[in-house]
């Protein structure tokens, strides 16, 4: 069973026309995920499989909607036991533990604000986002890195609680100790504590490849948005299980991870492992018996260059891609091994997916899709004028007529920021593509990427999917070089494959192999090699950190 006929006015297409044009989210009055989908399911469907969790070290946790609902309301009663109450912002750095899962639910039904993170943060990230959310709790899992990084950081902020899952320490409550004491059932509050759809469900601290993270705020609807993400873009199923490689401090997690997939009717896999590593987590796909899976690109890299034919991969029916866009070279190679296209989308923090390749829709490898329902998408020049089909542009989403679903509310106590991105009807989201004749988006880069080279423009990805196609590269970033003739030159960062050593000689073949599969004037002129590309918390690749060592 799902839940797609209470929220939908159409849950089946023709076309991606049809799909385009008819495809209408109805929106509740004061909808909460946890009372109008988890409890929904618990009662209507308690046996029904909601979440599958595994890590490395042989742990197993399955659990049907009756186990989240039961779990998530003792949850809420601990957490109101201690005084939090609705608006209260609560931080979760539990990594991928099972407990996140129900904690976000808990959160939900007191209507205190969940601020995912993750485990990676040091003292100064935590001081910074406590001090500007107002942050009143932290839930982390067993880290003792992430310990110690919070209680230095208390020192310096209002934090006033601090619990652990799966541990003990002075100071710190002990998560699994109060929650299995608590009452098994939650009243749904009313009156003023009840919740509304306009009030904040969820804060998300962005990684953004420039800058200090910004607070993207979205609201008790977001869950209903991400029904485009999953049954349409992931194309969960109903009984399925789906799996999402992200971290659950990553707002990946909410794309993948719940809200879209619970409320489909598909169950979430969760793989909890300490380091990623290809083979292990093709084996863990193969033996849960994934259905529909998505990962970013950095992760199909990997993928591709295991002994994909030692697993049985029968039960997956259908692949998506996000984060980055994609090389075709990654694309052909995974279809080469599986049988299966990946269907690229696009998406923000500050939105749900946007941009897709929909079941209808024919794949073209490095290919955004087409444009969501909902999202008005156009694409503004750089002196303000809409763009026809091959002219480059800004990605905007027009808003006049109407807010998709699932789209941010601003950004969080920053009026000055939310203005300067979002204005006289329009969203401008900083990324720059072109429409092709067909209504196909290809991605060129973050605004602040592209390279400019005696006249010409140039997109990093264009040069990285190039590179890629090279046998010696892993991955690589491409970014620009101040040059007193030509304005800049490109520059590669290249990781190379492990069979393969940094020379002179590898330089040129790179350089020349760029100039074969692409336009001549986009070759890198500077080549370097490296260990690791420098990525943002959530996997981006931050080329705004390769151009600042460059300037040093």
């Amino acid at each position: 069973m799902s839940l797609l006929h209470k929220f939908l006015e159409k849950t089946e297409f023709d076309s991606y026309e049809d799909f385009r044009d008819n495809f209408k989210i109805k929106v509740p009055s004061n909808f909460n995920f946890a009372y109008d989908v988890i409890d929904v399911m618990a009662r209507e469907t308690p046996d029904k499989l909601a979440l599958v969790w595994c890590d490395d070290n042989g742990g197993e946790q399955i659990m049907t909607f009756a186990d989240i609902k039961r779990m998530s309301d003792k949850v809420a009663n601990f957490l109101k036991g201690i005084g939090i109450k609705k608006g209260d912002a609560v931080m979760l750095a539990l990594k991928g533990r099972y407990e996140w899962w129900y904690v976000m639910v808990a959160l939900h039904r007191i209507g205190a604000i969940a601020i995912p993170a993750t485990h990676m943060l040091t003292t100064k990230d935590i001081t910074y986002r406590v001090q500007l959310a107002d942050i009143k709790m932290i839930i982390t899992a067993n880290e003792k890195s992430l310990i110690d990084h919070v209680d230095k950081a208390q020192k310096e902020c209002s934090l006033k609680f601090k619990a652990v899952v799966g541990g003990k320490y002075d100071g710190w409550i002990d998560f699994d100790t109060e929650v299995e004491k608590a009452p098994e059932h939650f009243e749904r509050p009313k009156g003023k504590e009840a919740t509304k759809n306009e009030d904040i469900l969820i804060l998300y601290f962005t990684s953004g490849t420039v800058g200090l993270p910004k607070m993207v705020q979205h609201n008790f609807v977001y869950p209903l948005g991400h029904i485009l993400t999953a049954k349409y873009w992931q194309n969960v199923m109903d009984d399925g299980l789906h799996y999402t490689v992200a971290d659950t401090g990553w707002a990946k997690a909410v794309w993948g991870k719940i809200y879209g997939q619970w409320i489909s009717g598909s169950a979430v896999f969760a793989y909890d492992y300490e380091e990623f590593n290809p083979a292990r987590l093709l084996a863990m796909t193969s033996k849960y018996k994934v259905t529909t899976f998505c990962a970013p690109p950095t992760i199909y890299r990997f993928l591709i260059h295991e002994d994909m034919s030692k697993y049985d991969f029968s039960s997956l029916k259908y692949c998506v891609v996000a984060g980055e866009p994609l090389n075709p070279e990654v694309y052909n190679k995974w279809l080469e091994r599986t049988g299966l296209k990946l269907m690229e989308g696009f998406g923000q923090t500050e939105m749900t997916v946007a941009l897709g390749t929909y079941p209808w829709i024919e794949p073209r490898p490095g290919s955004m899709g087409k444009p969501s329902p909902g999202y008005n998408i156009e694409l503004i020049s750089l002196d303000g004028k809409k763009c026809e089909a091959g002219e480059e542009g800004e990605i905007v989403v027009n808003t006049m007529k109407g807010l998709p679903a699932g789209i941010f509310d601003g950004y969080y106590r920053d009026d000055r920021r939310t203005k300067s991105v979002w204005h006289d009807g329009y969203y401008y989201t900083g990324d720059m593509a072109w429409m092709d004749e067909e209504g196909y988006f290809w991605f060129v880069g973050r605004s602040d990427d592209v390279i400019k080279s005696s006249g010409y423009r140039i997109g990093p990805f264009e040069v990285e999917s190039a590179l890629i196609t090279h046998p010696a590269v892993v991955e690589c970033a491409i970014t620009a070089v101040p040059d007193e003739i030509r304005g800049q030159i490109v520059k590669a960062t290249v990781v190379l494959k492990k069979d393969y050593t940094p020379s002179d000689a590898l330089k040129k073949e790179l350089q020349d192999h760029v100039k074969k599969v692409t336009a001549p004037y986009k070759y890198p002129r500077i080549v370097e090699f490296v260990p690791a590309l420098p990525k943002t918390i959530s996997g981006k690749i931050r080329r705004v950190e390769i151009r600042d060592h460059d300037k040093k």
